[in-house]
């Protein structure tokens, strides 16, 4: 009996904290656009580097006895490469892995005009990192199921936290150089400042 309840916690422990910690972690999620007429919307999100990316858009018509109005779609790196461009589609899909850390940006704007004149509703399903694994793959690839599929889930989670630590850590050792670099401008600037105001005050009061 002792031996049993031992096995089942050990068990459960791994999937709680799972659970705990899903909610630490960047997942799937589903982003509502609607584009105007005329003019680009554009979502944006900070991923750094070595990340995989994946994500659908749809374009979703009220107006079903009329076909959908295209879009075109445009994805770009911190840098300004181009990830993704696809014009005149009603959907889509693009993939990439990160090669730089930053703001990752998705944009999308309504291909010439369409009937009705009105706003054109996107569906963009965005998935980055652990969520963006194909874990029903992985199970068949491996024939793994059950306990060790979340075992595996839970070191993919584990993994990918300890990522966003050196992440931010390395983020906020650049904020603090960006800070004390700034600081010691604005100190060396108030002292020649000083002495300006000194010299001048010098030779007013000489003359």
């Amino acid at each position: 009996m002792g031996k049993g309840a031992n096995v089942r916690g050990g068990v459960l422990l791994p999937l709680l904290v799972l659970c705990l910690t899903s909610g630490l972690l960047p997942v799937g999620e589903s982003i509502w656009l609607n584009l105007p007429a005329t003019g680009t919307k554009c979502v944006s999100e900070e991923i750094h580097n070595n990340v995989v990316v994946l994500a659908d858009y749809v374009v979703i018509s009220e107006d079903h006895t009329q076909s959908s109005p295209a879009i075109s779609a445009k994805v770009t790196s911190p840098y300004g490469n181009n990830l993704h461009h696809l014009e005149n589609v009603t959907h889509g899909q693009f993939a990439f892995t990160t090669k730089e850390g930053g703001n990752y940006l998705a944009c999308f704007w309504v291909d010439g005009h369409h009937q009705g004149g009105g706003d054109v509703s996107v569906n963009l399903e965005w998935r980055i990192g652990i969520a963006a694994k194909d874990w029903d793959s992985v199970a068949r690839k491996e024939k793994i199921e059950g306990v060790e599929l979340q075992l595996r889930k839970l070191e993919g989670a584990v993994e990918a936290i300890h990522e966003n630590l050196l992440y931010l850590k390395s983020r906020e050792a650049e904020m603090r150089q960006v800070s004390e670099a700034t600081n010691g401008r604005v100190a060396w600037f108030s002292i020649m400042s000083l002495g300006v105001c000194i010299v001048v005050s010098v030779t007013q009061y000489g003359t």
